[in-house]
């Protein structure tokens, strides 16, 4: 006890050194960054958060209806509630939601009526604070904790003061407390959730009630006087002195209405006004802000990195509390209990494991390693590894991908779990299919395991599933192989290498393969769907993470591969729409991109123009990789390509603009590209310092004419994880001009199971 106590103690004493004197960077932040979404059209599918890093509840002012998953698009006029917030997807719609609704004049609780116009110029939206005036005259603000959120309603000085809470599209109870000043009560709503899930919360205001009363939301029926209700949808409301000026302090448990009075006043209980808790808020965000600071470049860089950092900080969420003695534990969505530990939830591992996991790595291997124990505890308690939690297993999208998080966590020395207890809940996931989606267990393993491929059209998307498994397998095989389970590296080392099984010499594309071994008739490589996910043949050629150079070999050699490569950016954007049957926003985005058919709006193709530093041409990945983040990110309503994703499309821009991105995960390994910014500097949760630098960056500077790490030379076109967190600098000398001859040598290229002779493999893992 007494060495863990100096060990905390040295890491408070390190960040408060660290971070004395931190900027604000929160001024850089606009969390209204890809809200002008839609059905058929996605700048990102994101709503204007409130909330802290990794927080358990969020909240955001709501502009569509309820149940709507686009609960704010930037193109609407009216507000009709401030909500309690989760949701990860606009597909996937929100859980444990409730609102709040400030309302003048005659009480009006439904919530078409209550809907109030406002304008954007009337709004302030930052992670520790939002603000808006409506047209109304009330103005509404809120500054988040953890587990709840402190609001302020200053109601413009006319007959009627009220604030309505609805209880949204599911099971809801309400109590009013008037002595108290007080409302008390649950919801249940959302997809796939346990019987006994509840979200307890309780809400405090400053001012007393003059009347309340309970109404429900499906024919708007108002019970005047009334205290208590519980049913489909209901909710409360109460009337304060007219024109007053109301604080409520909001906080929400999943365990029991006790633990939510304890969050309540643990979290929010010494901050009187509104100010003290958006000023503690905004100390968390500019003290995680801070852990990387950028130099130079452009003020709209700046914002467009610290708007996208911000949204890579938001997931996965956190999905715990803490007990009187301060302890965690949690209700688990997976099955119904409540236990001691950590979890953590809302993520989609398909869209991910790519980026966001891997900056997790860096910036917070504490967190990081506590959620690799929840993943094994989660699949204790539902029989499966997530997959896609939301809060739940839903199984969403392919790909077993739980184990690229696993081993990407040991070979990057965070070592929290039992290998074997990994390796055999991958092993069940990888021989079985489970009751829910196609990525829980796996879909098609049967003839995966006796063709080398899943087979179409017997499995949708088979060829995706084909690549995505064989990286998966890479994954277990890596696990087993540095931690001993020779079994189990036999086992996989068979199928890692499946990915040649879909590949056609004859056309030089993945392709969907028959059960007896024919190709798919009638070919076309921009149609989408078929045996793709999300994409064609043009996105999914470059899904072989784990042997890039198996794949060069496959494609005829170097120049070929570099061709095709500098291909995706030069044939025309031509959609087929394909087993879609229509345009869907992926389409629609790639084609408004206009750069050929590269589709960066999603994620299969992401990881793509770093793939020149396996060929021969890493000056190519610098100028592709400027030219994605130039064109492609802002910080404004417009600011993504596509879908957000759970800080997946958000990590690519933050180790992008670091100079860095993780090609394949389950290697310690980060494949470099052209930094954004004159100097970033990275501040270890061990307080040591990386440093990138590149002399001489400009828009047209894009290409690295030499390198050195910590003063030596450097040419290879990778970074050690284990060179990042000893601390040091990387130093880039930047020109206009790509340097030919630098970075070529075989030893200078990434890892590739593939590679010739002994190469990065056998370093893989160690400190």
């Amino acid at each position: 006890m007494k060495l863990r106590f100096l060990f905390f103690l040295f890491l408070w004493l390190c960040s408060a050194s660290s971070f004395a004197g931190t900027p604000s960077l929160v001024q850089y932040v606009n969390t209204l960054q890809g809200t002008n979404s839609s059905f058929d059209l996605t700048r990102g599918n994101t709503y204007p958060t409130t909330a802290l890093p990794f927080a358990m509840h969020t909240w955001t002012p709501q502009t569509g209806q309820n149940g709507d998953g686009w609960k704010y698009q930037y193109s609407k006029n009216t507000i009709r509630g401030f909500q309690q917030a989760h949701q990860c997807s606009s597909w996937s719609n929100d859980y444990a939601v409730f609102s709040l609704m400030p309302v003048i004049g005659k009480l009006e609780v439904h919530e078409d009526k209550r809907a109030t116009k406002f304008s954007h110029a009337n709004e302030v939206a930052k992670p520790h604070y939002y603000k808006v005036k409506l047209d109304n005259n009330i103005t509404t603000e809120m500054s988040p904790t953890e587990r709840g959120v402190h609001a302020r309603f200053s109601f413009p000085k006319t007959e009627g003061s009220y604030i309505v809470l609805d209880g949204y599209t599911g099971a809801s109870m309400v109590k009013i407390i008037p002595k108290e000043r007080k409302i008390i009560g649950y919801v249940h709503n959302g997809r796939g959730l346990k019987d006994n899930f509840k979200s307890y919360f309780v809400i405090v205001f400053d001012k007393p009630f003059i009347s309340q009363g309970t109404w429900e939301n499906k024919e708007g029926k108002i019970s005047a006087g009334n205290l208590s209700g519980e049913g489909q949808g209901v909710g409360a409301y109460v009337q304060f002195k007219d024109g007053e000026k109301v604080q409520a302090k909001v906080a929400s448990s999943y365990i029991s209405p006790e633990q939510a009075e304890l969050t309540l006043s643990r979290e929010l209980g010494k901050h009187k006004k509104l100010e003290d808790t958006k000023a503690a808020a905004e100390a968390v965000w500019n003290k995680h802000l801070s852990r990387v600071m950028v130099e130079g470049g452009t003020e709209e860089e700046k914002a467009t990195f610290y708007s996208c950092f911000f949204r890579a900080s938001l997931f996965s969420r956190q999905f715990f509390e803490y007990d009187k003695d301060g302890k965690p534990y949690y209700f688990s969505p997976y099955d119904g209990k409540v236990h001691e530990g950590y979890m953590y939830t809302d993520t989609g591992f398909w869209d991910t494991f790519r980026a966001q996991f891997p900056l997790n790595s860096i910036l917070h291997p504490t967190m990081h390693g506590r959620y690799m124990v929840a993943l094994l505890d989660a699949k204790d308690q539902c029989g499966w590894l997530p997959s896609w939690s939301f809060p739940g297993e839903a199984g969403s999208m392919i790909g077993n991908h739980a184990i690229s998080l696993l081993t990407d966590a040991w070979v990057k020395n965070i070592r929290t779990f039992d290998p074997k207890r990994a390796l055999d809940a991958y092993y069940h996931e990888a021989t079985n299919k489970g009751p829910w989606g196609p990525a829980n267990g796996r879909e098609g393993w049967k003839d995966y395991y006796t063709l080398g491929y899943v087979s179409m059209p017997r499995h949708g998307e088979a060829t995706a599933k084909t690549l995505e498994y064989a990286y998966d397998d890479f994954c277990g095989y890596q696990l087993a192989k540095l931690t001993g389970h020779s079994f189990y590296e036999q086992l996989f080392a068979r199928n890692m290498y499946n990915y040649k099984n879909v590949y056609d010499p004859g056309t030089g594309f993945m392709r969907g393969r028959k059960e007896n071994g024919e190709w798919l008739p009638n070919f076309d490589p921009v149609e989408w769907g078929g045996p793709f996910t999300e994409g064609n043949a043009w996105h999914w050629q470059w899904s072989v993470f784990q042997d890039i150079q198996g794949l060069i070999k496959l494609m005829g050699g170097e120049k070929r591969f570099t061709a095709k490569l500098d291909s995706v950016f030069s044939v025309p954007n031509t959609v087929k729409v394909g087993s879609y049957g229509r345009m869907i926003h992926e389409m629609t985005e790639m084609v408004m991109a206009n750069m050929g058919q590269y589709a960066h709006g999603n994620q299969p193709i992401q990881h793509m123009p770093y793939l020149y530093n396996y060929g021969g041409e890493p000056w190519k990945s610098q100028e592709k990789v400027r030219m994605v983040m130039d064109r492609l990110y802002n910080s404004t309503e417009n600011g993504y390509p596509g879908d957000e994703d759970q800080g997946q499309t958000s990590s690519w821009y933050v180790l992008s603009a670091l100079g860095i991105y993780s090609v394949c995960p389950g290697t310690d390994q980060y494949v470099i590209g052209s930094p954004v910014f004159q100097k970033a500097t990275v501040t270890l949760e061990n307080c040591k310092k990386f440093t990138v630098e590149a002399k001489n960056n400009s828009k047209q500077n894009v290409y690295i004419q030499s390198a050195t790490l910590n003063g030596k030379p450097y040419d290879h076109n990778y970074i050690r994880h284990a060179d990042i967190t000893a601390g040091g600098t990387l130093s880039f000398v930047m020109g206009d001009k790509p340097a030919l001859n630098r970075g070529v040598k075989e030893e200078n290229k990434p890892f590739s199971l593939s590679a010739p002779g002994p190469g990065p493999e056998i370093e893989l893992g160690k400190k």
